[in-house]
């Protein structure tokens, strides 16, 4: 996977989609330290299991349907919904509907970063 920080153009065809979980694919799109970008499409069922990280996270859902679990309260989430995850707090989902989240963390993840 090609390494997009600092770039001031990050185009989607060029990036390559990995593996997150089972039927989740992420792609690392633009980021430097302060804030990165993530795209991931996930299979009808996928998970994305309980975890928390020490960043801040938005969530935009651009496709499907999801139930979503933050700091013990669970919701139904679907295209045009926002989420926001503060460092530290407990979150993951269930996929409902086949859908794409747009992820937003501040600062970069470094472990997402190649």
């Amino acid at each position: 996977m090609a390494n997009h920080k600092n770039q001031k153009w990050v185009f989607y065809d060029t990036v390559e989609a990995e593996k997150a979980d089972a039927g989740v694919m992420r792609k690392v799109l633009a980021y430097c330290d302060e804030l990165m970008c993530v795209e991931n499409r996930f299979d009808t069922g996928a998970e994305g299991s309980v975890h928390s990280h020490p960043h801040t996270q938005i969530t935009y859902v651009a496709e499907g349907r999801f139930r979503f679990t933050i700091g013990g309260e669970e919701k139904e989430v679907s295209k045009g919904d926002t989420l926001c995850k503060q460092n530290g707090i407990a979150h993951g989902c269930v996929c409902l509907e086949k859908g794409v989240l747009i992820d937003f963390f501040t600062p970069m993840r470094k472990d997402f970063a190649h």
